[in-house]
């Protein structure tokens, strides 16, 4: 097992898109405390602070010398997808991602002095609804919407891998966190004691501790020997009703009240289908051929430890 990267690597210049959102924001908090020094890239002015660069990826390309200096670069930057998929929100979520890629890649390409490493959002998401198929970076990809999305958001990459950057896409599963996500969103029907399986329960869910997402960020930016396709999952993906399940029991709470696929269907249509009723068992084999290793491999040890209070 490799040691720990940050134990061993000096503090570098970090620029980071998606700067607000759970991952990221808890990302730079990580980074910042381990001494590198991170350049936030915020969609809004009204999110910056003082030394953020405000850049609309969806629509403008990356402003003059944002990335100065700059040794390393991670990309989530993308328009929320949990909500009903109009064509408008469907454009959005993929123009966000994939013309905003496509201009950070172009501009890292154009660079005279590069940064060393792209480390870009992706998501399980590319593989598709699977059901019982064991899911590695190498398998193919699904057919629907989000799907073509995350294709089309790992290719828009290329300038940045063909000017010699080397280039990691994180297929990231569903983060476990109390803090937002869909952990946040079960917690109060479960705690109530309303919570329960959804649809069939039948479906596999890819899941990963926050602790453990930050851990294998840091690792993809610093392990020279991961690029390409990873799956920032754990190694233990369960169905979703043994998912419901463990989360009663932490909570010592029932987890029987299902909830029906065709309401949430009638909800939220397509968005749905493709994301909370849709199965990936998807498995981290190249964070496990980069000697990765789990804090968090189990879901009830992620849950039990996302819902313990800091410090």
């Amino acid at each position: 097992m490799l040691p720990d990267p940050l134990a061993t690597q000096p503090p570098i210049n970090i620029a980071v898109t998606g700067a607000t959102g759970l991952i990221g924001a808890a990302l730079i908090e990580r980074l910042r405390a381990h001494g590198h020094t991170v350049r936030r890239l915020v969609h809004s002015p009204k999110d910056a602070r003082e030394d953020d660069v405000v850049w609309d990826a969806e629509r403008t390309e990356l402003p003059a010398g944002a990335l100065d200096g700059v040794q390393a670069v991670v990309n989530l930057a993308g328009a929320p997808i949990a909500r009903r998929w109009t064509a408008e929100r469907k454009d959005a979520i993929r123009d966000s991602r994939v013309a905003g890629t496509g201009r950070l890649a172009r501009a890292i390409a154009a660079m005279e002095q590069k940064p060393r490493v792209l480390v870009n959002g992706s998501a399980v998401g590319y593989y598709g609804d699977r059901g019982d198929e064991v899911l590695s970076e190498s398998s193919a990809p699904g057919r629907d919407f989000l799907a073509s999305v995350c294709v089309e958001w790992e290719r828009a990459t290329t300038p940045a891998a063909d000017a010699g950057v080397r280039v990691v896409l994180v297929r990231t599963g569903v983060v476990l966190s109390k803090s937002g996500g869909a952990l946040a969103k079960m917690l109060p029907p479960f705690r109530l004691g309303m919570g329960g399986p959804i649809g069939s329960g039948e479906q596999w869910m890819s899941w990963i501790a926050l602790e453990d997402h930050l851990h294998a960020m840091e690792h993809c930016l610093f392990v020279d020997s991961v690029r390409g396709a990873v799956n920032l999952v754990a190694p233990n993906p369960v169905r979703n009703a043994h998912f419901a399940t463990t989360l009663g029991r932490v909570l010592s709470r029932p987890a029987l009240i299902p909830v029906p696929e065709v309401a949430l269907t009638l909800m939220y249509g397509e968005m749905a289908r493709e994301t909370i009723l849709a199965s990936q068992r998807a498995l981290p084999d190249a964070l496990a051929a980069s000697g990765f290793d789990f804090k968090h491999p189990t879901v009830e040890g992620a849950i039990r430890a996302a819902l313990t209070p800091a410090g």
